[in-house]
């Protein structure tokens, strides 16, 4: 059984199918550097990474596959789901050897399944679209230098969609600094009004707390500001229409701890 290990990297895993081609050798498993190898395992190839190599895969599929299947292929790696790259890799290798396009031959099992992964990716993106709440807080700064106020939300997607909304909140909010961060995966991304640029948070940093922002870095103003959204929404609710078994289907419930309105609820 062979086996293939490469850096875990989405250009990593194109350097692979590059190698595969090259040795016209079809690896069953993929392995990160360093990880322990089945036992089935007789022998694994070391894939080393090069630019050329990646280049060379991409461009030719960018002449095999339409953009939207190119997508596809990105949101299938940022799910994250076991063995997804290995998915991945025998889609590549079969839009490769096939005459014919296969992206909606969804007889294959890789075909169907980048294209029902790639939906529920999907899905967590508009989620995250529909449901980051920015709160105002003046950034955590020395002495020598004055706070500045900075839009900051902070999510825990099923997914890693993160950076699939990244330009969608750079057009929507391109005159304000904002920072959205993920706390199940430990990083994020911060706008300075030019670029965005990923960030981590320290286990010094106390700017979190139980999964929230910490109180003492809210600006005055969101704080009045919260206060009135969540009476606002209570005072608009009409008891007798509640329905939660449809509230949970329109707003998932994971996203409750995170909204001002669902506080106390």
């Amino acid at each position: 059984m062979l086996a293939f290990s490469y850096d875990k990297s989405f250009e990593g895993l194109l350097c692979a199918v590059f190698d595969a081609f090259k040795l016209k050798q079809m690896p069953e498993c993929l392995l990160g550097q360093g990880e322990v190898a089945p036992l089935l395992v007789s022998n694994i190839h070391d894939v080393e990474f090069r630019n050329s190599k990646y280049e060379r895969v991409m461009s030719a599929l960018n002449k095999k596959l339409a953009k939207i299947s190119l997508n596809h292929l990105m949101y299938v790696w940022l799910s994250e789901i076991p063995e997804s790259d290995l998915i991945i890799f025998r889609y590549i290798c079969k839009v490769f050897k096939s005459q014919q396009s296969i992206e909606t031959d969804f007889a294959d099992p890789d075909v169907l399944a980048v294209h029902e992964i790639a939906k529920k990716v999907s899905k967590e993106r508009h989620h995250l679209i529909q449901f980051v709440r920015f709160n105002t807080i003046e950034s955590p700064t020395d002495q020598n230098h004055a706070k500045e106020k900075i839009y900051f939300s902070v999510v825990a997607p099923i997914y890693n969609a993160l950076p699939l909304v990244l330009k969608f909140f750079k057009d929507r909010y391109a005159d304000q600094k904002w920072a959205i961060y993920d706390e199940k995966r430990q990083y994020g991304y911060f706008y300075d009004l030019e670029k965005i640029e990923q960030i981590s948070l320290t286990d010094q940093d106390d700017l979190l707390v139980n999964s929230k922002i910490n109180q003492k870095y809210l600006t005055e103003d969101e704080i009045l500001f919260q206060t009135m959204w969540h009476r606002y929404c209570q005072a608009l609710t009409i008891k007798e229409r509640v329905n939660p078994k449809l509230q949970r289907q329109q707003m998932p419930r994971r996203f409750w701890h995170y909204l001002p309105e669902m506080q106390g609820l």
